[in-house]
């Protein structure tokens, strides 16, 4: 008896052993599998692939664009910048927290307020007018969000920028330019910015 039980408890230590280094095998493929589903999953994120994808920029044009977004809460206009960049000038509009819609396209004399119709002079060749909505520039009191509302820039194209609308969520600046040239418009994010760029040089260079 004793003989058979010296026998027979290596046998059970060996299958013991080979059970255990199964088992770690399985937990070990487990956790494998685990770790390539965690970084696949990442990989493909859609945050992941907003940030890497390339957005091209509009093409130019002289014409009307058009983007309508009026199932939209009214955005509150922010800041107004202007600046001059290598081939364009540009001006960015913020907002608090989106992008309204907008309407862009080069308008006649003469350029009128909203509401009084009152006529307002613009210096230069060409007048853009860009309408925003459903936006504000003022604040429930009345009182503005952007403070400096008539501009002179002097930019090799904008020559000047004024607020002529405020009233029913509609806000239009027309920029006067020195001419009628070719522009685009971007929408950009963090914060939300609308961007317009007037392209230097005449139309016909373009």
């Amino acid at each position: 008896m004793i003989h058979n039980r010296t026998l027979a408890s290596p046998r059970i230590t060996d299958k013991v052993r080979r059970m255990r280094h199964q088992a770690a095998i399985i937990t070990v493929c487990l956790a494998v599998a685990g770790c390539g589903r965690a970084v696949t999953e990442k990989a493909h994120s859609p945050q992941v692939d907003d940030e890497r994808s390339a957005v091209p920029a509009p093409e130019w044009t002289a014409g009307i664009i058009d983007q309508r977004r009026t199932d939209l809460p009214a955005a509150s206009l922010v800041a107004v910048r202007t600046g001059t960049h290598e081939g364009f000038d540009q001006v960015v509009f913020e907002f608090d927290e989106l992008v309204p819609g907008y309407h862009t396209e080069y308008i006649d004399q003469p350029v009128r307020k909203c509401g009084s119709g009152e006529v307002t002079d613009l210096a230069g060749d060409g007048w853009l007018e860009v309408r925003m909505y459903p936006v504000n520039a003022h604040t429930e009191e009345g009182q503005p969000t952007v403070a400096d509302r008539e501009r002179m820039p002097n930019l090799p194209v904008l020559s000047e920028l004024e607020l002529t609308c405020d009233f029913e969520a509609v806000v239009t600046w027309v920029f006067g330019v020195e001419s009628p040239n070719r522009y685009r418009v971007r929408e950009l994010s963090s914060p939300p910015r609308l961007v317009v760029e007037l392209r230097h040089g005449r139309n016909h260079s373009n």
